[in-house]
């Protein structure tokens, strides 16, 4: 008999208002999850908005103050860690 990684099943409950939405996932990804919280009350929902917003487009807005950004180091208006750190006296 083969075993199955999936095998074993946990079960997430989400609910948004009145609907509740339900998914299956297997008991090395629950760990995975639990693995990621940042702390102990941190929902599993608020784990997988992280994780797919890794791949997400970027807004419009992002998009400009990058532009803008990438044209400033081009123009050498830049400061490195060290003059930063000299500046503030650290």
């Amino acid at each position: 008999m083969c075993e199955s990684k999936s095998q074993y099943f946990y079960t997430i409950a989400s609910y948004i208002v009145t609907m509740v939405t339900t998914i299956q996932v297997s008991e090395e990804l629950v760990k995975e999850l639990k693995n990621r919280k940042m702390y102990d009350k941190e929902s599993y929902e608020d784990i997988i908005w992280d994780l797919l917003e890794d791949t997400m487009e970027l807004s419009e807005e992002t998009k400009r103050n990058l532009k803008i950004a990438e044209e400033q180091v081009k123009r050498g208006e830049v400061v490195s860690h060290e003059q930063l750190k000299k500046e503030l006296g650290l």
